[in-house]
């Protein structure tokens, strides 16, 4: 046990330094130093071996293991943890449920803690704090373990505030060296940005929507998803979902036009028995079923007016009263609304409740169109082809250049969806592993392949060479400009000019992806 916690056997002892502690981290300018005095402060006012400090990235997606202080020594090494927080359950309750775990026998059988270091002795008691940063979200974990069993929470509030300390330390110091990247953080050049919460795409356009969506992961607005047919709002709301501090509660799915008015109300409030001929029990609603998670209620601009308003109170009250009875109760839910429709333009025509508008559109993301997210389409019909060739239990099928450059060239009114589609059709007519253009609806796309100038099909042509040179040498810039024939410099000249980022060409990273 650390010969300071020996020491602080009167209470003014450990208050003194509890102070002394706070005055260093207030002085440290320097992030890792400051991750690090933090567990060795920890450990030692609290005479446990282990102290950890769990860092969200700026996307509020990945938990990091910043700094570890263990036996005396710091082991931290910035170490990302499971994104699916398998065998994580400890960590993710106090992540989510945003509350602290105080444990004074921590059974290993019960809950697992690979989280925590191999030792001979096994852990025995372990408190887990939430750490909030200045806007009050969490920003991180504060983990002590024993092998010895100890009242660990009696330090819970004084163990806060130096948490608390160092979180908005580490938030000043983000303000004022901007330009200075976050060791926990996650970038543009990093590949688990990419990613773009299991969407798929590169382009511009998908980086601006993954940057809108990492704003409302952690906070309880409500969010309206615009966009196109088939663009992949359901997606974008199961992605918030999946990603936020909700994921370990449902996500409810209803279509808002695919229900007459009297059975959607029923749906989405429940009922009482006896509310209407042949309502024989009690139903619970899609509300209920979406308490502590998400509702996503895809073509809200078709949900009639007089749901619009009962809906209204929900978002305003958090109230619900199921039909048939006279009794309301609360509901915690948070609404994803997507549509197709100009919700503006509805309100204008008496369609659309002008309040309800406003409070649904607290957070609006318009999903781009395909095309004009060109570049990622090659990203998305290989994708599709694999996935595709997987479920009929088939060799993987490869898209021929000229079939790249036909669908390149094509504006696809239907966009991701009808991408998903011609693909999967071009699986099914194709005898070998290679997509060739006959394989594809040539009627429609040669259409639209003609109204294109000679500059932009020989551009769509090199453009589609560059990629699957790219491909094929797994992303080495200098073998494939070797392959070409070219200076390196020129490619790299030609792939800004026909805005191919250098992160376009890593599929093996986005295999197990979802699709935009």
């Amino acid at each position: 046990m650390p010969t300071l916690f020996n020491r602080l056997s009167q209470p003014l002892d450990y208050a003194a330094a509890l102070l002394q502690r706070l005055t260093g981290l207030a002085g440290n300018a320097d992030r890792s130093s400051l991750c690090r005095s933090l567990t060795e402060a920890t450990a030692e006012l609290t005479g446990c071996p282990l102290s950890q400090l769990y860092l969200l990235d700026d996307t509020h997606t990945e938990l990091l293991l910043s700094s570890e202080w263990h036996a005396g020594q710091w082991q931290g090494n910035n170490t990302r943890m499971p994104s699916d927080y398998s065998d994580l359950q400890l960590l993710q309750y106090c992540l989510c449920q945003n509350r602290e775990l105080h444990l004074d026998n921590l059974d290993a059988s019960l809950y697992p803690t690979p989280f925590l270091p191999d030792t001979d002795q096994r852990w025995h008691s372990l408190l887990c704090l939430p750490l909030h940063d200045s806007a009050g979200h969490v920003a991180g974990l504060l983990l002590l373990a024993s092998p010895e069993p100890r009242d660990l929470h009696g330090f819970t509030e004084s163990l806060r505030l130096l948490g608390q300390a160092v979180i908005a330390q580490l938030g000043l110091l983000q303000q004022l060296t901007p330009m200075a990247a976050n060791a926990t953080s996650l970038t543009d050049d990093d590949p688990h940005y990419r990613k773009g919460y299991g969407l798929i795409g590169d382009s511009p356009a998908m980086q601006q929507l993954y940057r809108l969506i990492s704003k409302v992961l952690h906070n309880p607005v409500s969010v309206l998803l615009n966009g196109e047919t088939g663009t992949g709002k359901e997606l974008v709301a199961r992605a918030i979902h999946d990603y936020g501090h909700r994921r370990s509660a449902a996500f409810v799915v209803q279509n808002c036009a695919a229900l007459p008015e009297h059975l959607l109300e029923s749906e989405l409030f429940g009922y009482r028995k006896g509310a209407f001929s042949g309502a024989d029990r009690d139903h619970a609603g899609l509300l209920d079923s979406a308490h502590g998670g998400t509702l996503f209620l895809d073509e809200i601009g078709d949900m009639p007016l007089t749901l619009q308003a009962k809906l209204l109170r929900v978002l305003q009250e958090g109230e619900i009263r199921p039909l048939g009875s006279t009794a309301i109760h609360v509901i915690d839910v948070r609404i994803i609304a997507a549509t197709h429709r100009d919700l503006h333009q509805r309100v204008e025509q008496g369609l659309f409740r002008e309040d309800l508008y406003y409070r649904l559109a607290n957070f609006p993301i318009t999903l781009p169109p395909l095309r004009e997210r060109q570049s990622d389409i090659p990203l998305l019909a290989r994708y599709f082809a694999a996935q595709a060739s997987d479920f009929l239990q088939r060799p993987a099928c490869r898209l021929a250049t000229s079939s790249l450059d036909l669908l390149c060239a094509y504006r696809f009114p239907g966009n991701v969806r009808e991408l998903k589609a011609l693909v999967e059709r071009a699986v099914l007519l194709s005898e070998g592993t290679e997509l060739l253009p006959q394989h594809f609806n040539l009627t429609q796309l040669t259409a639209s392949v003609g109204h294109l100038s000679l500059r932009e099909r020989l551009e769509n042509i090199e453009r589609t060479m560059l990629l699957e040179s790219l491909q094929r040498n797994q992303g080495n810039q200098t073998s494939a400009a070797s392959e070409l024939g070219l200076p390196r410099r020129t490619l790299l000249y030609r792939m800004q000019k026909l805005n191919i980022s250098p992160a376009e060409h890593n599929f093996k990273e986005k295999a197990n992806a979802r699709v935009s």
